[in-house]
């Protein structure tokens, strides 16, 4: 279901970031970087946090085919000194990114997400964006 307007998917991950302690936002994009719905972020942070998402999912995608370990991406986890970045597959053509203090429960936040992209899947598939159109050839 394309037609979940962004305020919907916005409590969604409300209640993803509400249920774990010390997870302090949750951003659904497209896998090609653009924003979908964000909780716990200003639109600009927003913004560069799908552009970082988009990049690292990416990447571990570009990994896995590299190193025959497959093209599709479960979670990508990245540890800073203060935050825990986790980004995961989410529906079709869709991005998880769930930003979390060092206190946060890795586990309980992995399990968490995954449940909810489970549970709704086909509200945060992303459809491709179409191209642009073809040049007419005379």
């Amino acid at each position: 279901m394309t037609g979940t307007s962004g305020q919907e998917l916005a409590w969604l991950l409300s209640g993803l970031v509400e249920r774990v302690p010390h997870t302090r936002s949750a951003l659904l994009l497209s896998s090609d970087g653009l924003p979908r719905a964000a909780h716990g972020l200003a639109d600009d942070d927003a913004d560069y946090l799908a552009a970082i998402a988009s990049g690292l999912f990416s990447l571990t995608r570009s990994a896995g085919q590299m190193f025959n370990g497959g093209c599709g991406v479960r979670q990508v986890v990245a540890e800073l000194d203060e935050t825990l970045l986790f980004v995961t597959a989410a529906g079709e053509g869709g991005v998880l990114a769930v930003l979390a203090g060092r206190q946060a429960d890795v586990g309980v936040l992995g399990y968490e997400m995954s449940q909810m992209v489970k549970s709704v899947r086909p509200y945060l598939a992303t459809p491709a964006r179409s191209g642009a159109p073809s040049p007419v050839l005379s």
